[in-house]
């Protein structure tokens, strides 16, 4: 019997690329010389106990950190090929390119048709034709349109949980973003609304980078196709979700997922 050679595995193309990052709130080095690549069209996720530094890193990625008077970067992030901490980069515009989605759902106190346009209409977009695709487009992506069709100018507010998070997922989606980044976005919501969360973030890979943080081991290996192991602000190992959690490199890793810690 001929049997044909296996096929040479694939390497992605890398997104983001992150080098010597070190992030102080004043003094206190809450993240230290970490480096990662993140795979374009891929989640990738970060995990690690409480206070590891899953959210000072993730917040770096998309320059959040300079609405914190406190707290200085170090180190190189790359979008593309170019450094976003460049003096010449417009952090405003970065994110625009890397949205971010929190951990609790944070709807403005408005419609949910001004919810899914404000992005755009921040950006200049007026015509009610262009408006209402986005919005349409938006929520469509977002999983939340055949819910919500039929009130979209109803308050956000009114929303259950799960569909305020998805709005807010929605309104990311409305500027055509490259990257996005999500803390812990499913941890404030019951297991059905986190459920339609993760097949959601499973169908947006197809369209964008995805990088979430979450305190969820489980979710980390039901959702991600990369995971990062964060520990007491060092990034301790890197690798496909399936490697991480079934043969770790590194024994704290191991202890990690073992449950011996954390």
């Amino acid at each position: 019997m001929i049997t044909s050679p296996d096929k040479p595995e694939v390497q992605p193309t890398y997104k983001l690329k992150v080098e010597d990052l070190n992030v102080y709130y004043g003094d206190f080095p809450a993240i230290k010389h970490a480096a990662l690549d993140v795979p374009e069209n891929r989640v990738t996720a970060l995990i690690g106990p409480s206070g590891c530094g899953k959210t000072t890193f993730i917040r770096a990625l998309n320059r959040m950190h300079d609405l914190s008077p406190n707290v200085r970067v170090e180190g190189s992030v790359s979008l593309d090929g170019d450094d976003i901490y460049a003096r010449d980069v417009d952090p405003v515009s970065i994110r625009h390119r890397i949205g971010m989605v929190f951990q609790r759902p944070n709807p403005f106190p408005k419609s949910i048709y001004e919810n899914a346009v404000y992005g755009p209409k921040i950006h200049g977009v007026s015509s009610r034709r262009a408006l209402a695709d986005v919005c349409e487009r938006s929520l469509r992506r977002a999983a939340l349109w055949d819910e919500v069709k039929d009130r979209l100018h109803r308050s956000a507010l009114d929303l259950s949980g799960g569909q305020q998070q998805r709005l807010c997922i929605a309104r990311v989606l409305a500027v055509e973003p490259e990257v996005i980044l999500m803390d812990e976005p499913a941890s404030a919501l019951d297991p059905i609304a986190t459920s339609k969360i993760e097949d959601l973030i499973c169908e947006l890979k197809n369209d964008f980078t995805v990088v979430i943080v979450t305190h969820s081991m489980q979710q980390a290996a039901r959702i991600s196709d990369f995971t990062a192991f964060f520990l007491m602000g060092d990034l301790i190992e890197v690798g496909t979700t399936s490697e991480i959690f079934t043969k770790p490199k590194d024994k704290r890793t191991e202890d990690y997922i073992t449950g011996r810690y954390g």
